[in-house]
């Protein structure tokens, strides 16, 4: 079996190299390619790679290439875990939306959305290159915003699946809770990447005892505090909301944190220098902890279950992914894409039935999804009246004067990622 993974250069790979080498009965890699433009950031994270290879006794090889064709020829599935811009343009995606009022984060909002558009165009490159050297490949999406990058991906006919580590991490966070193994933890998450609800806890599989109160009752105030949410909003909702869902509940008040702290790219960019450091020390043979800190708990085990799952029978038969709609939830269209949990085997992702959605939550679903609609089109289409109306079309932002400026900022901050600026 061979994967390549895009973005292979980046300081995260290793902890997905770890998850490879601790699964490697359920993901058997006998080669793995991690292709990167940065030829020197690719020497420093494949070095570490081979020897956490090397230490757990993981027989797999594992080689470099800057050429996206020739790291993903032959490949039986292809991780796309890349950024556009870098760090550099995430801090942007941060920063200017805040000069209008509004949230500045890299996956929702305008820097959301200035990030799909440097993004799309980039992904749907890269899976056509895949299409031509091996059209039987599976496309794996870790590439934000998972949601709108996986629909493009779906809408251009490539075999993909999009993953995001939310899931998994309220997985393992309420299997420590409720002391019983991850896999005994079946979540009723239903939602759209970074915008989604845990309305049920079910323990043993998706028709098991729901735990949910449970939990709130007696873990209330943990969970609260990592959602950095009030325990009364969470009772009252009587679900566990996304952490992004902070966002949208708290928008005033996050905006004013965000303008008293530097933004969380400056502060990744400044973990990432002292990782690449790490990492070129031939003595480390294993993930450091710091990298624990990078973001992206739990993204190695979701991957090789995914991996796994679509090229074989070795993961689990229920995961929580990026797919198609196709009538689950009745209020989308059936080409929108959903995060919820999904059956999943080498004809792809199957999502099951999911509880009836209050309109708190199906209404938020509604209004992101025409978000996002408009959104693809402005990365597809490009023009400055379509990225006006994704943003005025966005639930955290709506107003003119806001779009206006928004929309002026985004173009000069991303004109060279832009071909029609």
């Amino acid at each position: 079996m061979k994967l390549a993974v895009v973005g292979g250069g980046s300081t995260y790979t290793p902890e997905l190299i770890d998850g490879f080498a601790r699964l490697r009965d359920t993901l058997p890699i006998e080669e793995l390619v991690l292709v990167d433009p940065a030829a020197d950031r690719l020497e420093l994270v494949s070095g570490l790679a081979r020897r956490i290879f090397a230490k757990q006794d993981h027989a797999g090889k594992i080689t470099t290439t800057t050429d996206i064709d020739a790291g993903v020829a032959d490949a039986d599935a292809v991780l796309l875990q890349l950024r556009v811009g870098g760090q550099a343009a995430r801090n942007q995606d941060e920063t200017w939306p805040l000069e209008c009022g509004c949230v500045g984060q890299e996956t929702t909002g305008a820097g959301g959305l200035a990030k799909a558009l440097r993004t799309v165009p980039v992904v749907l490159d890269i899976a056509e290159r895949v299409r031509r050297t091996n059209p039987d490949a599976w496309i794996i999406d870790f590439t934000n915003p998972v949601g709108i990058v996986t629909r493009a991906l779906l809408q251009a006919g490539h075999k993909a699946v999009g993953l995001c580590n939310v899931a998994i991490g309220f997985q393992r966070k309420f299997a420590r809770l409720l002391e019983v193994e991850p896999g005994q933890v079946h979540l009723d998450h239903v939602g759209l990447n970074h915008l989604s609800w845990e309305l049920g806890v079910r323990l043993g599989g998706p028709d098991g005892e729901n735990v949910l109160p449970k939990l709130l009752a007696e873990h209330g105030d943990a969970i609260a505090d990592d959602l950095h949410m009030p325990r009364k909003l969470v009772d009252r909702l009587g679900v566990v909301p996304s952490y992004y869902l902070r966002y949208f509940y708290a928008h005033d008040e996050v905006v004013k944190e965000l303008g008293t702290k530097p933004s969380r790219a400056a502060e990744v960019a400044a973990m990432e220098k002292e990782l690449l450091e790490m990492y070129g020390d031939p003595a480390l043979d294993e993930k450091p902890e710091l990298l624990a800190k990078r973001g992206g708990a739990f993204y190695s085990e979701a991957a090789v279950d995914l991996a796994a799952s679509l090229l074989g029978d070795g993961g689990s038969p229920v995961q929580v992914v990026n797919t198609y709609n196709n009538g689950t939830l009745p209020f989308l269209a059936d080409d929108a894409v959903i995060e919820v949990p999904a059956r999943v085997g080498r004809d792809g992702a199957v999502p099951l039935a999911v509880p009836a959605l209050d309109p708190l939550y199906a209404g938020l679903i509604a209004n992101v999804t025409a978000y996002e609609d408009l959104a693809l089109e402005a990365a597809l289409r490009g023009g400055r009246d379509r990225v006006f109306k994704a943003l005025l079309a966005h639930p955290l932002i709506g107003q003119f004067d806001y779009a206006e400026g928004l929309t002026d900022r985004l173009i000069a901050h991303n004109r060279e990622h832009l071909a029609w600026a």
